[in-house]
């Protein structure tokens, strides 16, 4: 009786333990669905505000006013350069040599003295060429009495053989042999003559070409001789005064081609490329290409009259290829690059602005050449384009002294940089 009264007990109890623990299992099931409704509810809730905000953004984008800087399209000549690195040549230096050995008797000249061609710079003690001169005319007046008495015993040989055959004719030849001898003797004498004279030419040293003369490397009463290895002085000619630059061998077929139709002008600027220097010409182009380097030598030449350039002193040439007539310039920041190509921003009479396509014919340093899409005197943006979209509303500012609308060769532009355009 005792065990079959514990029988149900137990077995109230098991179940009533399996009916709370499937409750709890539901109870987490629900709790877990009401968490992701939730989840949902606010994600949906984001979402809808994100789309609501994004015009709204756009929108206060386009109310609010942009300061900017402005340009002005303008129609000028636009010239088109190529830039290459050179170094000043002189148009002859010539190292000044004694041709005579003696002493150094009188310097005429002072250093960095400019010179013309003949001028008197130094002589050479003349005495002993002076003397050998004397010696060599008195050489050739005594060959010359020999050779009048050698003559007029031909003329008596010759005659006595013709009229008594008193004299042979070996006697005669030997007559006319004598006479021939002496007759180059005498031409020796007056070679050596002429050579005694030239000596003393050689001491008076005069300048070869006209330039500057450098430093004296030979001072007054030092021996010098003809084989001596160091110059007495160096004369370097300024006036006029050559470059010498590299270009890419591609650039070489326009520059050829427009030499055939003309001179083509060259400008010498200084290191930084900031300072003019002089003006010139290009005179040639190197007979062929430097294959280690891909590029190819020019040559111009300057008048250098207020001696600007100076030997070996490194300069940017300009080489002015054309200049495009006409042509509608704007400053090289107004161009802007995006994915459908080249554009600017045009500032309307309402003050906003458009989006409109452009073709870039050029870009020469600061300033670019519009082929298509641009007219002259419509305003475009130079600064401050980043927060731009077409129709926003701005506030143009004109641009800074010195700024974007400046020279061609004015800032860190290259002057060749974009000649075949962009």
């Amino acid at each position: 009786m005792r065990n079959a009264s514990a029988t149900p007990a137990a077995s109230g109890n098991s179940t009533l333990v399996a009916w709370r623990r499937l409750r709890g299992r539901r109870t987490a099931v629900f709790r877990r669905s009401v968490s992701f409704a939730v989840a949902l509810l606010f994600f949906l809730l984001a979402a809808g505000c994100g789309k609501d905000s994004a015009p709204s953004s756009a929108r206060a984008a386009l109310n609010q006013v942009m300061p900017v800087t402005v340009a002005v399209a303008k129609q000028e000549d636009m010239p088109v350069y190529l830039n290459g690195l050179g170094s000043v040549t002189a148009f002859n230096t010539v190292s000044i040599k004694s041709r005579v050995d003696g002493q150094l008797v009188e310097v005429a000249f002072k250093e960095g003295q400019h010179v013309n061609k003949g001028d008197l710079l130094a002589v050479i003690d003349p005495r002993p060429y002076q003397v050998q001169l004397e010696q060599a005319q008195a050489q050739l007046f005594r060959d010359q009495a020999q050779l009048r008495d050698a003559k007029l015993n031909y003329e008596r040989f010759k005659g006595l053989l013709e009229a008594s055959g008193a004299m042979s004719q070996q006697q005669v030849d030997t007559q006319l042999a004598t006479v021939n001898q002496l007759d180059g003797t005498v031409r020796n004498d007056q070679a050596t003559i002429d050579n005694a004279k030239l000596q003393l030419v050689y001491c008076r040293i005069t300048a070869p070409v006209s330039g500057r003369i450098g430093l004296r490397l030979v001072d007054i009463g030092n021996m010098v001789h003809a084989t001596d290895t160091n110059a007495m002085l160096v004369i370097t000619q300024l006036q006029p005064i050559a470059v010498i630059f590299t270009l890419p061998e591609d650039q070489l077929p326009a520059v050829a081609e427009r030499m055939h139709k003309g001179t083509l002008e060259a400008d010498a600027y200084s290191r930084d490329d900031q300072t003019k220097l002089a003006t010139g010409t290009l005179l040639t182009v190197d007979n062929q290409i430097d294959q280690t380097t891909g590029t190819v030598r020019l040559k111009a030449i300057f008048p250098n009259k207020d001696e600007a350039l100076w030997p070996n002193q490194f300069v940017n040439t300009h080489l002015l290829l054309e200049t495009r007539k006409n042509a509608t310039v704007v400053p090289a920041a107004a161009i802007q690059r995006g994915q459908q190509g080249s554009y600017v921003f045009v500032v309307k009479p309402d003050k906003t602005v458009e989006v409109r396509p452009v073709t870039v014919a050029i870009t020469q340093g600061n300033l670019t050449a519009i082929a298509s899409g641009l007219a002259p005197n419509e305003t475009v943006v130079t600064d401050g384009q980043d927060k731009l979209q077409d129709k926003s509303r701005v506030e143009p500012r004109s641009p800074s002294p010195g700024g974007s609308h400046a020279s061609p060769l004015a800032g860190g532009g290259s002057p060749g940089s974009g000649a075949k355009g962009r």
